[in-house]
């Protein structure tokens, strides 16, 4: 299975965002997220401590465009939702494009009624969306969340919560990503940022 998960990664040519995104071994991440407040606060840290990400809303769109920035303060990624759909589709654009020629990939809800959370990812050349490029299934609320290359039972990057006293005191999800070797990491937490839109929208 590791071997087909190999081929695969492989086959996305270094990243899907971008080969410095990648690395030969697995790379955990800690992600941090306050759920006591209306606006966005996730931090992203690495085993060293270092924030190789950070989120920024957008003042005139709150609800449906944000953009990742890497350590330097430089746009990674701009996610977007589409308006007026009823499978909650959202767009990732390069940098701070949204313009449809920059697109990277979309998702959407597999199915419109669902008891538990499960995304289709389709990258930008798969336009006919017959088959999904990546599935993500699990939920912020089911305390775990598993993401697969394709129909595939191939892992590509796990998500597990984890409690601690202080987390719980002060209103703060802690969760740990691990991502598998050669896929792309910044892929994986634009992923997750938007599991979390589609929750919080579930959840109203």
């Amino acid at each position: 299975m590791m071997q087909n998960h190999q081929q695969q990664m492989q086959g996305f040519g270094g990243g899907i965002i971008g080969p410095q995104y990648c690395a030969p071994y697995n790379v955990d991440l800690a992600i941090v997220r306050k759920v006591l407040t209306l606006a966005d606060s996730f931090s992203v840290t690495d085993i060293n401590g270092q924030s190789p990400f950070t989120l920024k809303g957008s003042l005139l769109t709150l609800q449906d465009h944000r953009v990742l920035l890497d350590a330097a303060g430089t746009p990674v990624v701009t996610l977007r939702r589409k308006l007026m759909t009823a499978h909650d589709r959202w767009h990732v654009f390069r940098g701070d494009s949204s313009d449809m020629k920059d697109l990277i990939f979309s998702l959407k809800r597999s199915s419109l009624f669902q008891l538990k959370t499960e995304l289709d990812v389709f990258l930008a050349h798969n336009t006919e969306e017959k088959v999904c490029d990546f599935k993500v299934k699990g939920s912020w609320f089911e305390r775990s969340c598993v993401i697969y290359a394709g129909e595939s039972l191939n892992i590509v990057a796990q998500m597990q919560k984890k409690d601690t006293a202080q987390s719980i005191m002060f209103g703060k999800d802690n969760f740990m990503v691990t991502v598998y070797p050669n896929v792309d990491y910044a892929f994986i937490v634009a992923l997750i940022v938007i599991l979390d839109k589609i929750n919080k929208r579930q959840k109203k």
